[in-house]
């Protein structure tokens, strides 16, 4: 089983295809390493991808200390997967949760980050809706550390922003709940308290993100109302950010509408490779 042991003692799981420039995915809170399957497929042509459980999710370890979990962990497990696996410098694409430590990667590592993704990002981050957001983590750690699994995840598969996904796909949709179905109870709960409720919003970033100097896309689906205006909002604050906002899709995007992202995030990497990212900014400038 490929695994790498983090600088705190934890061990993930990860999979890896291809050759290439090397590109690392990063899932979402409902995903698992499995989440990347259409993107590994795709990009495993022509670069190196990992794809990886992050700690709480098994085959990786679910430690039972609450400490051991965090947005500030979560980015340094992308760091030691990257040191172990000799990786200097990687696209770093991140969904949801993932879109998250992604973006902490560019602002805290971004000699390590060739561009970043920030997909489905912005979910808790409206100042007006915080309290709701954080009594909506304590509930949705409840559910998971109180019901079976398999009614846990059945309840979180169906909230309103995946629900284009199962009307376009009802199979694909079925496979990802199924998915959730296999996660851990308590891993879940642990994450959702420790790193969901408690990392800092996309507005307590705005400093940070002002200062961001990778190449940023941004991409949401219309459906997507609880990330919408973060993603906006990224677009706005980031000097590098592009924003691509899918019609008729929701939350789960990569799966939901794998070639659109796919197409997007292809220009992405031709572009950052080739330094020419920011090429029309330039030329505006001029």
């Amino acid at each position: 089983m490929p695994q790498v042991t983090t600088t705190d003692g934890v061990t993930l799981y990860y999979e890896e295809t291809g050759t290439g420039t090397p590109v690392v995915f990063v899932h979402e809170f409902a995903g698992d390493y499995r989440t990347w399957e259409p993107q590994m497929r795709h990009f495993g042509r022509s670069h190196r991808c990992v794809t990886f459980s992050a700690r709480g999710y098994p085959p990786s370890d679910v430690p039972e200390d609450a400490h051991a979990y965090g947005q500030a962990r979560a980015c340094q497990d992308v760091v030691d997967l990257m040191d172990a696996l000799k990786i200097p410098k990687a696209h770093v694409v991140g969904h949801s949760m993932g879109a998250y430590t992604a973006l902490h990667m560019g602002i805290r590592h971004p000699e390590r980050c060739i561009s970043v993704v920030a997909a489905g990002c912005g979910w808790g981050s409206n100042p007006g809706e915080r309290a709701a957001a954080r009594q909506a983590c304590q509930d949705i750690a409840k559910l998971f550390r109180e019901q079976p699994i398999e009614a846990a995840a059945e309840q979180y598969a169906h909230a309103p922003m995946r629900l284009t996904y199962k009307a376009k796909d009802p199979r694909g949709f079925a496979a990802f709940a199924a998915m959730l179905a296999e996660h851990s109870g308590p891993g879940s709960a642990m994450t959702m308290l420790n790193l969901q409720m408690e990392r800092p919003t996309l507005p307590e970033l705005e400093a940070e993100l002002k200062r961001f100097s990778v190449p940023l896309l941004v991409i949401v689906g219309d459906e997507d109302g609880p990330c919408l205006d973060g993603s906006v909002f990224l677009k706005k604050t980031v000097p590098t950010a592009a924003l691509l906002v899918v019609p008729r899709t929701g939350h789960t995007i990569t799966s939901e509408e794998p070639e659109t992202f796919n197409r997007a995030v292809t220009q992405l990497f031709q572009d950052a490779e080739s330094g020419n990212w920011l090429t029309f900014k330039r030329y505006l400038q001029e």
